[in-house]
Formats: C-alpha cells, sequence, structure tokens
C-alpha cells in the first residue's frame, strides 16, 4: 500500500514533469525581457504597417515589448543581416517579406544566406499586388494592355519601387511570360512612383494593394488586374492577370522569421501566439482593408512557403538577367 508521503511525493513529481512538459512546449518563461522585431524598411510602408499590427499585440498577450527596429537599406539586406548576426535567442527576430525572397539571388555578395540562416516562424498574409494604370492609358484589360504595348514600342515605362523589389519583378514576370517590352522606372519608394503615374509621366505599376488602393477606389487611376491567382475580396470586379496570362502569379508574402539555431521552444511559443492573433476578429478586419487573409501555418509550413518564393523569385531574376553586384 502507498504512504501519504509517498503518494505526495509521486504527484509532486508528476505535477513538475507536466510544469516542465508544458515549458518546454511552449517556453513559459519567454520572453522575460522586450524582444527586438527587424524590419528592413524604413517606417510608414506597408511592412512598417503589418509589423506593427502584429507585434503591438505580441506586446499585450506575451506582457513584454516587441519592439519594431526600422533597419533599412540595401534592399532590405542591412535588417537581415542583422538578425542573422543576432543572438539565436529569440529575443531579435525579422519581419520576412519579398525582398528576402528576391534578394537571395539578385545580389551576388551577401554575407548571408537567407534560406540557410532564417528559419520561418510564422505567416502573417499574402498581400496582392495590383496592375493599375496611369489615367491617360486608354486599356481596360489585361489583353487590351498587351495590344497597347506592343503598338507603343519603347513608349511604356512601368514604375517600381526599386530595383528587385516585388513590384518591379512582377513587372518582369508579366513582360517575360507575355513578351511585350516595357522600360522599367525604378523610384525611390511606392509613392513617388504613384505620383508619376497619376501624372501620366509613367503608364503602369503592379504596386502592392495597400499603397495604391484609395487611388482606385477614388477614380484617379484604374486597375486592370490582381496577381494573385484568385481575385481579390477587396476589388472582387477586378479579374487577375493569369486570367489572361495563364500560370502568373505574384504576391508579397509576409511573416516572422528568426535565426536558424533559435530554440524550438521559442519558436512554438511564437508561432502559437501569432496563430491566435490572426484569428482575433479586429486583426483579420485589419489584414483585409489592407489586402490580405492571415496565414495560420506551422513553421514548418511557413517555412516551405519562403523557399518556394525563393525558387520562384531565382527564376525569374536568373531569366531577365537581373543583378546587383
Amino acid at each position: 500500500m502507498i504512504s501519504r508521503r509517498a503518494a505526495m511525493g509521486m504527484m509532486t513529481t508528476g505535477f513538475s514533469a507536466l510544469a516542465l512538459s508544458t515549458r518546454g512546449a511552449f517556453a513559459l518563461d519567454y520572453p522575460d525581457r522586450p524582444v527586438h522585431f527587424v524590419v528592413g524598411f524604413a517606417a510608414g510602408g506597408a511592412t512598417d504597417i503589418l509589423a506593427r499590427l502584429v507585434g503591438q499585440r505580441l506586446s499585450e498577450r506575451l506582457g513584454q515589448q516587441f519592439v519594431i527596429e526600422n533597419k533599412p537599406g540595401a534592399g532590405n539586406n542591412i535588417g537581415t543581416e542583422y538578425v542573422v548576426s543576432a543572438n539565436p535567442d529569440g529575443y531579435t527576430v525579422l519581419f520576412t517579406n519579398p525582398a528576402n525572397y528576391i534578394n537571395a539571388t539578385l545580389y551576388a555578395h551577401l554575407e548571408f544566406d537567407f534560406m540557410r540562416d532564417i528559419g520561418g516562424v510564422a505567416g502573417f498574409c499574402r498581400v496582392p499586388n495590383i496592375m493599375t494604370v496611369a489615367p491617360g492609358v486608354p486599356a481596360k484589360t489585361v489583353a487590351e494592355f498587351i495590344e497597347y504595348v506592343k503598338a507603343n514600342p519603347g513608349k511604356v515605362n512601368m514604375a517600381s519601387s526599386g530595383n528587385g523589389t516585388s513590384l518591379h519583378l512582377s513587372g518582369e514576370m508579366f513582360m517575360l511570360m507575355t513578351g511585350v517590352k516595357m522600360t522599367h522606372v525604378a523610384y525611390r519608394g511606392a509613392a513617388p512612383a504613384i505620383t508619376d503615374l497619376l501624372g501620366n509621366r509613367v503608364q503602369v505599376i503592379f504596386d502592392n494593394m495597400p499603397s495604391i488602393i484609395q487611388h482606385i477606389r477614388s477614380g484617379a487611376l484604374r486597375a486592370i488586374a490582381v496577381t494573385t491567382a484568385q481575385r481579390s475580396p477587396q476589388l472582387p470586379d477586378v479579374p487577375t492577370i493569369a486570367e489572361t496570362v495563364p500560370g502568373y502569379e505574384a504576391s508579397a508574402l509576409f511573416g516572422m522569421g528568426a535565426p536558424k539555431k533559435t530554440p524550438p521552444e521559442v519558436v512554438a511559443r511564437l508561432n502559437h501566439e501569432i496563430n491566435e492573433i490572426l484569428t482575433e476578429p479586429n486583426i483579420k478586419q485589419r489584414f483585409a482593408e489592407l489586402g490580405g487573409d492571415p496565414l495560420i501555418k506551422t513553421p514548418e509550413e511557413f517555412t516551405a512557403m519562403m523557399q518556394a518564393e525563393t525558387d520562384k523569385w531565382g527564376k525569374v531574376v536568373k531569366a531577365a538577367g537581373l543583378r546587383i553586384d
């Protein structure tokens, strides 16, 4: 017969084991100090907005500040290198975005290998780009635009927010898949590019939805297609490019990454909390306003998505002959 003392000892041992198991699964002592959430672009853009939305809720749920650190420069590479070089303890994490997937092939000399050095923590959302034309362009459909470019050789300028951005590569992929030729005009950000689009100084842009949708809704600019495989709930009457150009798909994949050697229990904790945040009605509504549907994925699933994006954009970069030394 088991004595009372022995029984109590067994219960204590059992509770301790359960606590340790739970502690290991979700790292209950994490975080015990502020977490640095690095964004490789300046404050105020679509990337910064999404990072701050999720970061604020993580701060509230976990009781420690998730400090958004904007480290712009070198097309997002400065911020990424900072995280790669950080202690892999979960206290420095990265806002992953299309530049990470593109730069892996675009830049000839990087001090890191994105897919080797950064692991996926959790997805946030996919956001479509919108193929948008200037007021002076008569084309109202993708097919009409293709004919317009062919009828005006050397006269159609394609704007982007910079060399190697998802805006630029979305246009390059369009040219590769349709055979049309446009002159790429790179700006220092989407805002000046849109200003020139409004003034008919450039003819088309493949811009992220958050920064251009207000101009489309006001009627100042005309959207002729979205770049995702399916139509966007925000613009249900706007067709996809793929409806005219089969197989075309481009979107901005956003999420959180961390140095590869970050403890798996820390990654699990962050993934759990982020996925819970993505189910909150106000967050879902805000993401919808920005054009994206929440992505609830495991770390492994999100890492696989990052790899697929890296592979896809690598093919476009090589086919277009793009390279930054």
